[in-house]
């Protein structure tokens, strides 16, 4: 029977600062998730309650049904305008899953055949279209932020959930092409042409022998998307007016910066708002690292 070999300082020092990282990034998660329990007086008592004294699900009925929380009618809170702004997390909730998987199928429809094409297909302007496209990529966002409202202004799409689909799938597609590129490139080719050997066309070649081998690759670019589109923040913003398009990072911001918010209304949106990305990156994890890795180190 072996020993277990024991760890070097150099190692032990590594394990310390990964701790000390989690706890660095894990900690004000779980303070927003202890105050969303907490009622609006104890929130504030000295010394802090970093876990609740008495938990209570007052704050997350009160998005939910819009029943008034006690605490506060104790303060007389019921001036402020967060009543309405609260309330309205759950429509931008559903607005930002919508957007979010609509521009996940648009990044799958057209990036799968554009990148497909640029891996295998030899075209006079292949490598100046495939630069443009990445280089597309990398503008600062702030830098077209006017330009992207103007346009958005002409065609009449403001206020739409239209607007964000083609603004993010702009955004998106670029890193969706290049990755899924690399990503068929590593592909062997013989497998593709042993079905066209068989009578199989290009496109039966793609939907039937490459998609299958592909879809860690795929359920990497479509998890990118999705969590950029759901968190964007910045064309939210500017291209939106009312709650038939306004996303939950911006309802947030509202709340937030709204002088009267409640702390603990303002975690209760922060709690909710991470759920769908955060069930996203768990249940796609593997996907997203195998493709990730298979494609970046080819």
């Amino acid at each position: 029977m072996t020993g277990s070999r024991r760890q070097t300082p150099g190692q032990v020092f590594l394990y310390l600062c990964a701790t000390g990282l989690v706890f660095y990034i894990i900690c004000p998660f779980l303070w927003v998730l202890s105050a969303s329990f907490q009622l609006e007086t104890e929130l504030f008592e000295q010394p802090p309650n970093w876990l609740p004294a008495n938990p209570t699900i007052a704050n997350y009925a009160y998005v939910f049904t819009g029943r008034i929380p006690s605490a506060y009618e104790e303060r007389g809170l019921l001036r402020s305008p967060i009543t309405q702004e609260a309330r309205l997390l759950l429509p931008g909730m559903l607005n930002s899953f919508i957007v979010a998987v609509t521009v996940t199928i648009v990044n799958l429809v057209l990036g799968v055949p554009a990148a497909y094409t640029f891996a295998r297909e030899k075209f006079r302007g292949r490598n100046g279209t495939y630069m443009f496209i990445l280089g597309s990529r990398l503008l600062p966002t702030v830098a077209v932020a006017i330009p992207i409202y103007m346009t958005v202004n002409t065609l009449d799409l403001l206020d739409t959930k239209l607007a964000l689909v083609l603004i993010h799938s702009a955004f998106t597609l670029p890193f969706t092409i290049w990755v899924l590129t690399l990503y068929f490139r590593s592909l062997p080719r013989e497998i593709e042409d042993a079905a066209m050997v068989d009578g199989c066309t290009r496109f039966g070649t793609l939907r039937y022998m490459v998609l299958p081998l592909a879809a860690p690759g795929l359920a990497a670019v479509g998890a990118f998307a999705f969590l950029f589109s759901y968190s964007e923040f910045l064309f939210g913003l500017f291209t939106t007016q009312s709650i038939n398009a306004k996303t939950v990072p911006v309802l947030i911001s509202a709340v937030a910066n709204n002088p009267d918010s409640s702390y603990t209304l303002i975690s209760v949106g922060v709690i909710l708002s991470i759920i769908p990305p955060l069930v996203v990156a768990l249940g796609f994890r593997r996907f997203i690292t195998t493709g990730l890795v298979t494609s970046l180190s080819r």
